[in-house]
């Protein structure tokens, strides 16, 4: 009996940080979006040749994909869908508290709050754009990544790791650049207008970095998984108490 009630804490506890992750993640990409980064690789890409240019989010949204993907294979797709929708909540949250913090009146010591506001208000085109793509994208994650898992009667876990993250990285990209950088800057005035080939710089970049940190997560995927799934087998085996 004690067997299964430590598991049960385990799997618990597991749900509850495999959340924490996902949600730290995602916050904090709508905190680091507006700085864009610029990384030198040693081979060439189409567009992009040897630099890739993207997002100062791009790896913080990438551990989101890694903490659902956990999330669902463990817990099922209802509740994988259920956290990607309370932390689309908690995004509003976020501005909110952030908001209200930089509308605040400042201290005479504090720190300048002309500073303040440049870190800390990310542009509303950006904001726009990563709610969009957030939507979209998460939710067409949780939907492919069980979608795989019924054509292979859940065996292969990197194909669904993978796949799911590679389709729903691509459709976040070009969403998040597309709405942020392209169309609202040229159609609603919001942001400022970047060069096409700038824009096509960052969905590529973005998508590559994307890309590498999804296979890159994949063996800690197979070392969540498992072990959640151990702790999951321990409290379904009935114990001599019982």
């Amino acid at each position: 009996m004690t067997e299964r009630r430590d598991a049960h804490s385990v799997l618990a506890t597991g749900q509850l940080g495999l959340t924490a992750l996902f949600v730290t993640a995602l916050v904090t990409a709508q905190l680091t979006a507006a700085k864009v980064l610029q990384f030198t690789i040693p081979l060439t890409l189409p567009i992009t040749g040897d630099a890739l240019v993207l997002p100062g989010a791009a790896l913080a949204y990438a551990l989101t994909f890694f903490a659902s993907d956990c999330y669902a294979e463990v817990y099922g797709r209802k509740a994988a869908q259920r956290l990607v929708n309370v932390a689309f909540v908690m995004i509003f949250v976020m501005l909110v508290l952030v908001w209200s913090t930089i509308e605040a009146p400042a201290a005479q010591n504090s720190v300048d709050p002309a500073k303040f506001r440049t870190v800390l208000s990310a542009s509303t085109n950006i904001v726009v754009g990563s709610l969009c793509a957030y939507v979209v994208s998460q939710n067409w994650d949780v939907i492919v990544f069980h979608r795989i898992r019924d054509l292979t009667d859940g065996d292969h876990l990197w194909a669904r790791n993978i796949g799911s993250t590679a389709s729903s990285q691509a459709i976040d990209t070009v969403i998040f650049v597309g709405v942020a950088f392209y169309a609202l800057p040229r159609f609603a005035g919001i942001g400022p207008i970047l060069p096409e080939n700038v824009i096509l710089s960052l969905i590529v970049g973005q998508y590559v970095f994307k890309l590498f940190v999804a296979l890159l997560d994949t063996p800690f995927v197979y070392a969540v998984v498992g072990f959640l799934r151990s702790q999951t087998a321990a409290s379904r085996v009935p114990s001599s108490a019982d």
